[in-house]
This record gives structure tokens, C-alpha cells and sequence, in this order.
């Protein structure tokens, strides 16, 4: 007979500290909670939330805090295990857009095994050509802007030297290229150069440091770079190391376009 009772204590305790520890099981907390259906109180979704608690050791670390503000948005909430779902993963605006993601841009981050260095997406951070833009970039380990300071993105394969590598301003392609439609060349002329790259961080200087990235790029450029010098109104090429110009000609009688 102890036995019996000792072995029920051992189960009671067992359980009391099962249900402890696995909040939300059959009734809601503020952790985890189970909120029914407006409509219907037979139907329930979950949602998992954390505190928010500015002495998490975690927040001392850059990779963590970098873009948040400690004070409002609630610690990381970590699933040791992985994530699968047969539908799909969603991140959406709300009213404290800032504090749900990084800045309010940041919709996705996977991190290299240094820690560091990450694969970021981020959307509406900026517009360009009256349109606003979703960005995707691998970024090293420097915290700024700078060209170093991004690695690169390739899209196509897994295989070195082959498929296509984008960098900050500059893109590789290892295979062919097929257009549907019109190829234009670069228009520079002396006002989208400049010699001397501008101090301070490239994001605020991004107009200047843009005249100073084509102006380094075709410095450096290798044989077979074109672009239209637009001030001269000539197509120009490079070869054996100097700048040519490009012979065009007239359309042939009967040739026309209506473009």
C-alpha cells in the first residue's frame, strides 16, 4: 500500500510540474494564449508572445538590439527545433511597426556561422524612381555601408563560376544573358563623375558616392566596357586599355521605327 501511494504522489507531482511548465495547455496566459473565434467560440487560434525586459543579456549584443528599442519591443522568442508549416510565414505591418521589426523594414534575417555576417530583406526602407523598394542583400561583418562591407548574392546555383553574383554596385554574370526587350547603356557625362569619394557613410552621401562609384568603375573597367558619353553624344569602348569611340551610321533608307 505505500507503494501504491508513493507512486500516485510521484504522478501528481510529475503532472503539477508538466502543467507548470507548458503554459496554455487548455486555457489561455499571457504567454501563450488560445483567443477563440469572434464568431465562433468553438474555433481558437494561438499566438506566443515574450515580456519585454531591457536587462536581457542578449540586447548587450549588437546583432540583437542593432535597430530595436529594448524598452518597447519584447525579447527574441526562441524555438529550439525546426520551424515547418504546410501553409506559409507571414510578416505584416501593424501600428508599432518600428518595434516589430527592425526599424520597421526588416522582414527576414539568416545568419552565417560567424554570427554576423547575414542574408537581410527589407522592405519600403527606401523609394527610388518614384516607386517604393524591397532590397536584398548578404551583409558582412563591418557595421556600415561601405562596398566592403557587403558580400556576395548569387542567384542560379551553387556552383563557383557559374549563375549570377550581385554585389552593392556590381553584378557578375558567369552565364548568358537573354533580353526581351531593348538593352540601354549607361549615360554618364562629367556631372555623374566625381574623383574623390565623399567622406562620412555611404547611405546619407549615397548621391556623391554614386558619381564616385562610376567614376572608380570605369577607371578600373577591363577591355569591352561600353557606355554613351552623353556631354559628346558618342558610344565609346574600351580596348587594349584606351577609351574608343564607336562608329554608328544613319538607318538604312526604308527603315523606320514608329518609336
Amino acid at each position: 500500500m505505500k507503494k501504491i501511494i508513493l507512486l500516485l504522489t510521484l504522478f501528481g507531482l510529475s503532472k503539477a510540474s508538466y502543467s507548470q511548465q507548458t503554459p496554455g495547455l487548455g486555457f489561455p496566459n499571457k504567454y501563450i494564449s488560445i483567443i477563440p473565434s469572434e464568431s465562433n467560440p468553438q474555433l481558437n487560434r494561438i499566438e506566443i508572445a515574450s515580456d519585454v525586459d531591457t536587462s536581457w543579456y542578449r540586447w548587450k549584443e549588437r546583432g540583437y538590439s542593432f535597430g530595436f528599442t529594448p524598452s518597447v519591443a519584447p525579447m527574441y522568442t526562441t524555438v529550439n527545433g525546426i520551424l515547418s508549416t504546410p501553409y506559409m510565414i507571414q510578416v505584416r505591418g501593424n501600428a508599432e511597426e518600428r518595434n516589430k521589426k527592425r526599424w520597421g523594414y526588416h522582414v527576414f534575417e539568416g545568419y552565417a556561422k560567424d554570427d554576423k555576417s547575414r542574408i537581410t530583406m527589407l522592405v519600403n526602407k527606401h523609394v527610388e524612381l518614384e516607386k517604393p523598394v524591397a532590397e536584398l542583400y548578404y551583409y558582412g561583418t563591418t557595421y556600415n555601408h561601405s562596398e566592403q562591407a557587403y558580400n556576395w548574392f548569387k542567384i542560379g546555383s551553387d556552383v563557383r563560376q557559374h549563375s549570377f553574383l550581385f554585389g552593392r554596385d556590381k553584378a557578375i554574370f558567369y552565364g548568358s544573358l537573354r533580353l526581351t526587350n531593348a538593352f540601354t547603356l549607361g549615360a554618364i557625362g562629367k556631372e555623374d563623375l566625381s574623383e574623390t569619394k565623399p567622406q562620412g557613410d555611404d547611405e546619407p552621401n549615397y548621391q556623391a558616392d554614386a558619381k564616385y562609384v562610376n567614376f572608380k568603375e570605369l577607371k578600373d573597367s577591363s577591355d569591352g566596357t561600353m557606355f554613351y558619353d552623353k556631354d559628346n553624344k558618342i558610344v565609346v569602348i574600351k580596348i587594349e586599355g584606351k577609351w574608343m569611340k564607336l562608329k554608328v551610321e544613319p538607318l538604312p533608307a526604308g527603315v523606320e521605327y514608329k518609336f
